[in-house]
């Protein structure tokens, strides 16, 4: 990090205004209503576009997810960070993003989206993001007693390009089979032809912007659940100035556009149901703390060769396909069928992992 620019107060608080202007732009191009980027809902998309779900609505490979990667990627590389790595309870944060996927489609979005959606004026994101403080909070309960999921050790750089490897895989798929306009499937490859699935900027656009991001989010270590972490244990306020501007410039320019509309009913791709907002944001938190990172953070290390963040995103894929299939998703007309068991299930699941990895237990 030496005579990094983007690790100083001044780069993080860069960073986040980027990220929050980028990902308005992203919105004003074609991106769901206050869905800029938000890395559960594209994880979603994703396993829909591949056919691991059912969801004709949600189904769509975004460039923003292999952006995000690439541009980490691309930053390591440059920067001598790339750094294999694994071994670290994979597993566990398989589980991990599992829960974590599937607490945040009880919300209806990532740590991100909860920002971009307070910064357009939907006000139940002020109930997302009060849950996602709690359960970071819990969680820094678990790191006072010792909470650790081990140390990772130094692996082939074949391990830690493995996840890279896939989201290439995941552009060229995108690449040979584009959507045809109007149609549900082109080739092995799913597309939602209603719904915020067929709601979408650019491809190269989505891609680009997103690998700008990833360049300087890896760059600068920018996290929602560090910043909150870092927050509360330490009283340190260095991550969590980058989310503040993230907030501030998403809110200006939605302004500036006339695209802020304060209120909780009649808001994109949103639900009313408070408590569950609430609650479904405190299981994703907890299990965002324990597992290291938020999820776009997890992304970036994963980027950068830590085979454990990679198996959390795969455990967040899975998760978001698991939320449809099996009913705990959120829609606009409210939560899934089975949201609440999925939430208290993994809300006590992340309480058990906690627990047994805290070594003053």
């Amino acid at each position: 990090m030496k005579n990094n620019f983007f690790a100083t107060t001044a780069g993080i608080i860069c960073t986040g205004a980027l990220i929050g202007l980028l990902a308005i732009l992203l919105q004003k191009l074609g991106n769901p209503g206050n869905m800029g980027i938000c890395v559960a809902c594209f994880e979603r998309d994703v396993a829909g576009g591949l056919g691991l779900h059912r969801a004709a609505i949600v189904q769509y490979l975004r460039p923003e997810i292999m952006g995000l990667v690439l541009g980490a990627l691309a930053a390591a590389l440059i920067s001598g960070e790339f750094r294999p790595r694994a071994g670290s309870a994979p597993i566990v944060r398989f589980v991990l993003g599992i829960i974590a996927a599937m607490g945040a489609l009880v919300f209806l979005g990532c740590p991100w989206r909860a920002i971009l959606r307070l910064a357009g004026g939907d006000a139940n994101a002020i109930l997302g993001l009060a849950g996602l403080a709690t359960g970071i909070f819990a969680g820094t309960l678990f790191f006072r007693n010792g909470y650790s999921l081990g140390r990772s050790s130094t692996q082939s750089v074949v391990t830690g390009a493995a996840f890279p490897f896939l989201i290439v895989c995941l552009l060229v798929l995108a690449l040979v089979f584009p959507q045809i306009s109007g149609q549900p499937q082109s080739g092995p490859l799913f597309y939602s032809v209603k719904g915020p699935g067929s709601q979408h900027a650019p491809f190269l656009a989505s891609l680009g912007i997103a690998f700008l991001v990833g360049f300087a989010a890896q760059r600068s270590r920018f996290c929602t659940m560090g910043a909150l972490r870092d927050l509360f244990l330490f009283g340190s306020t260095h991550l969590f100035s980058g989310l503040f501007a993230m907030f501030a410039a998403a809110l200006v320019a939605n302004l500036a556009l006339g695209s802020f509309h304060f209120g909780f009913e009649g808001q994109p791709v949103a639900h009313t149901v408070s408590l569950w907002n609430f609650l479904g944001m405190v299981t994703a938190g907890l299990a965002f703390a324990l597992a290291g990172g938020c999820p776009g953070r997890q992304l970036f290390m994963a980027g950068e060769g830590d085979a454990d963040a990679g198996l959390f995103a795969l455990g967040m894929l899975v998760g978001a396909a698991m939320a449809h299939n099996l009913g705990t998703a959120s829609s606009g007309a409210g939560i899934g069928a089975y949201g609440v068991e999925a939430t208290l299930i993994g809300l006590g699941v992340c309480l058990v992992i906690g627990f047994a990895h805290c070594r003053k237990a």
